[in-house]
């Protein structure tokens, strides 16, 4: 990304806005507010968003409600916030196409952490350096372009997935026969410092296995390995 980013912030909570805008903004982001779901709407269809930052309690729609929406019409990475610390929610957030969950309260260096993280590993996040000649794998007729973080199936159609999801198929691509384990997985993709936690591999593969497998409840491209992990069943040829 040549210029700064720019993040949407979705929170009532106007002393919280304040302080991560600030913040955000001191660190060379670009920073827009909204204080619930429609103001969320018209800053999204006036402005390019790089990333929204969603708090969970909002009044109207709530924030899974407007991250299944965003999801549904973009790939657009989400950050979740919330008071609510308990490990289902964050399953719940994850599900609904989060690409990461904070709980509150949060440090904003944090919180700046996460953003440059999921922007790392999004499609509209930062790209390969200039000169590095991307890769391209492509397994029974499914094609991962890790240069342009772009996804295709057999019939040459484009798949939207998540920064998330895509990092965890070009894991999976690069050590195809392999059993991994949940905390390779989590090295691999996100990295320890992510705060990251075993579930979010399960909710990924889950979500990976609706876009590329026949039949995702009886998965033959990422096959669950019991007591180990999962393993990439395909042969991948890399260019």
């Amino acid at each position: 990304m040549t210029e700064s980013p720019h993040i949407l912030v979705v929170e009532d909570d106007q002393e919280i806005s304040r302080l991560v805008a600030r913040y955000l903004r001191a660190n060379d982001c670009r920073v827009s507010l909204a204080g619930n779901g429609r103001e969320m709407d018209r800053v999204m269809d006036a402005s390019r968003i790089d990333l929204v930052v969603l708090d969970l309690m909002l009044p109207g729609e709530d924030g899974l409600s407007l991250c299944r929406r965003l999801r549904a019409g973009s790939s657009v990475p989400v950050i979740i916030l919330s008071a609510r610390g308990e490990e289902v929610d964050r399953i719940v957030g994850l599900e609904m196409g989060a690409d990461d969950y904070l709980g509150k309260p949060f440090n904003p260096r944090e919180l700046l952490a996460r953003v440059k993280a999921v922007l790392r590993r999004s499609d509209s996040g930062l790209r390969s350096p200039a000169g590095r000649r991307p890769r391209v794998m492509t397994f029974l007729g499914w094609r991962l372009d890790c240069g342009l973080a772009k996804l295709t199936n057999p019939e040459g159609g484009a798949v939207a997935v998540t920064g998330g999801e895509f990092d965890l198929l070009q894991a999976l691509c690069e050590h195809p026969g392999r059993v991994l384990s949940r905390d390779q997985l989590l090295d691999l993709t996100q990295g320890r410092s992510a705060g990251a936690f075993e579930r979010s591999i399960d909710v990924l593969i889950s979500r990976l296995r609706r876009k590329i497998e026949a039949d995702p409840h009886h998965p033959e491209i990422i096959r669950t390995v019991r007591s180990g992990g999962y393993v990439f069943t395909p042969e991948v040829s890399a260019s």
